[in-house]
């Protein structure tokens, strides 16, 4: 029985002391809200995880330096249309500026404001927009807010993601908010404390930073380092979590309290990270692919994102083909050390492979699977205890039709 609830349009503003704003100062084209503040009325402690990609955007390297150097912070500045990223020191000098701008307007220290970006790359960020967008989230910062700061981050994405949960503890209800955008371009590999997914975390409970870093590395392993849409990795991946004390209930490490908090805090992740998956780019399939009775993890891992990943198997899938030839073609070419003549794989619990071969399940049963929304691709491999699960979509004609027309 789970200890907390998720609560009906829960947002980054549920937990106390939190408002948000989304609106539109003009990085869009289309004249769709691009721009989105958070905000907490007293110091919040926070913690983050960035992507690990080599091509760092600006917004990312300033935000590392902020979980490394600074106790609190009181606001994050959010656009989309311009990744910020690829653009020197320039585009570091306009993401400190953002900070400064958005300091300014909301009577803070600069240290205090983070800043995330997703769009296109290699494009500096037109100034005279972030400055507007400041101005116009900050005179519209609610605590009703949070829908439309969700709203403001999208991308590709068709819907925005929402979600809070409440929970009690010690006697004390308290609420964890969060949003997040993400569609394609997803396969996070999140480091701390180094998602293009982007994701803002608010509660109003009392926890430290270190804790805060704890609780969201784990968590990170279980949720957004588990998905993949298409296999590319962003440079703009940003998962920041702030926590501002104002329900009155301290966490504190190392007690049932906090393990309490971190699950209900995995199970605001999970919940995002299924939702980006959901709506990938193009998607119309929702594929779980887990291995199980691996000789180490590492290989059940292996085995799990090649056949996530494979571009053949993606397109099956999409097909409402069964095609079981190319999921141990994928399982084959991942590195990982296994004996193919003990392999089992099922679709939902049909047996498609039985000891490397053919299960001799009749074909039209499987088609029936491989055609449903959401389907589990169950591999045993029969070689020791690990498992390891991914969760991951289809690939159709409409995401290379978004993907080939993105640029321009």
């Amino acid at each position: 029985m789970t200890h907390y609830k998720f609560l009906d349009h829960g947002s980054v503003t549920t937990p106390r002391g939190f408002r948000a704003a989304g609106v539109t100062a003009g990085f869009k084209r289309n004249g769709a809200p691009d721009f989105a503040m958070i905000e907490s009325e007293v110091p919040a402690n926070f913690a983050g995880a960035f992507t690990s990609c080599t091509f760092a955007a600006a917004p990312v390297q300033l935000c590392r330096r902020r979980v490394l150097s600074e106790e609190f912070i009181r606001a994050a500045v959010i656009n989309s249309g311009n990744a910020n990223a690829c653009t020197g020191p320039t585009g570091l000098a306009n993401a400190e500026a953002t900070c400064v701008l958005a300091a300014n307007r909301l009577g803070i220290r600069p240290e205090e404001v983070v800043v995330s970006s997703t769009g296109r790359i290699g494009v500096q960020m037109p100034m005279e927009t972030v400055k507007k967008g400041i101005e116009l989230a900050a005179d519209a910062l609610s605590s009703e807010g949070g829908a439309e700061a969700a709203r403001a981050i999208m991308t590709t994405d068709t819907v925005p993601k929402s979600v809070a949960v409440e929970l009690e503890i010690d006697g004390i209800v308290l609420s964890i908010g969060a949003m997040t955008k993400g569609a394609g371009m997803i396969d996070p590999a999140l480091k701390v404390p180094h998602a293009t997914m982007l994701c803002y975390i608010t509660t109003d409970a009392k926890i430290d930073n270190t804790l805060l870093r704890e609780m969201i590395a784990a968590n990170a392993e279980e949720s957004f380092n588990r998905i993949t849409v298409d296999g590319d990795m962003s440079t703009n991946d940003t998962v920041i979590i702030m926590a501002n004390g104002l329900s009155g209930a301290e966490i504190r490490g190392g007690t049932p309290q906090a393990e309490r908090f971190r699950e209900a805090l995995l199970a605001v992740m999970q919940r995002l990270a299924r939702e980006m998956v959901m709506d990938g780019e193009g998607a119309t399939k929702f594929v779980t692919v887990k291995v199980v009775h691996a000789e180490s993890k590492q290989d059940a891992r292996l085995c799990a994102e090649a056949v996530a990943n494979s571009l053949l198997c993606k397109t099956a899938w999409y097909g409402g083909d069964p095609n079981w030839g190319r999921v141990v073609a994928a399982l084959g070419y991942s590195g990982a050390a296994f004996n193919p003549d003990h392999t089992n794989i099922y679709y939902d619990g049909k047996p498609v492979v039985l000891q490397g071969g053919d299960a001799g399940t009749p074909e039209e049963e499987l088609s029936g699977i491989v055609a449903q929304r959401e389907f589990t691709v169950l591999i045993d491999l029969a070689d020791g205890a690990a498992e390891y699960w991914v969760w991951t979509c289809d690939v159709s004609h409409e995401y290379v039709k978004i993907n080939a027309d993105y640029h321009t």
